[in-house]
């Protein structure tokens, strides 16, 4: 289904619609970290109470990170659900980047304790689960729920990547959180890589 109109933030849009259809726990999907040369790749699943949480909500992408921080929290509180699930670098060398956000949205929604009914994802592809599911694209523009999911991800994979920084300060991963830039890049020239690479990407692979 095509939204009418690419509004200026997300909407419960979605959520009433297979609402009025005969869900009631209808879960949001949304995966940081597909594009990162280091790191793992991290999903979310939430489930937003009918009422939402009190607060608009925003794709993670577009505010700021104070922002971010804020929404999360008020997200942990007010969610009838939530769910996280990652796949480290190894294994995404092992399987591919695709299959392991795949692998990493469906481990999010297995860990949701509440188990849904419903699935609305972010991006045109399913998950391999066996329950009833929808792709938006630009979903988490789009859909309460599916910002939702992409807040809780994104601050989840921060946070790992500032420990990560921690651990090995001169590849800079608090700044970038192991994006390529080109300061990542310069440091992987300079360093070589460390466990935390992705051996099979490229900017990676040439320095094995």
């Amino acid at each position: 289904m095509l939204f009418p109109k690419l509004p200026a933030q997300p909407t419960d849009y979605f959520e009433k619609m297979y609402t009025q259809r005969g869900y009631h726990r209808i879960a949001g999907v949304d995966e940081v970290g597909r594009g990162p040369l280091a790191g793992p790749v991290v999903a979310a699943a939430v489930i937003l109470p009918r009422e939402g949480i009190g607060e608009k909500l925003f794709d993670s992408k577009k505010i700021s990170s104070k922002k971010r921080e804020h929404l999360y929290e008020t997200i942990l509180a007010g969610a009838q659900g939530i769910g996280v699930g990652l796949i480290g670098q190894e294994e995404i060398d092992q399987l591919n980047i695709l299959r392991a956000t795949l692998k990493a949205m469906a481990l999010a929604i297995e860990n949701l304790h509440i188990p849904p009914d419903f699935i609305l994802i972010d991006g045109s592809q399913g998950i391999p689960l066996p329950i009833p599911q929808k792709p938006i694209r630009k979903g988490d523009q789009l859909c309460d729920s599916i910002a939702a999911a992409s807040i809780i991800a994104k601050v989840t994979r921060d946070r790992m990547m500032l420990d990560c920084h921690r651990k090995y300060p001169q590849y800079h991963f608090d700044q970038h959180k192991g994006y390529g830039t080109q300061e990542h890049r310069k440091a992987i020239e300079k360093f070589g890589i460390c466990e935390l690479h992705r051996k099979t990407f490229r900017g990676v692979k040439e320095y094995l």
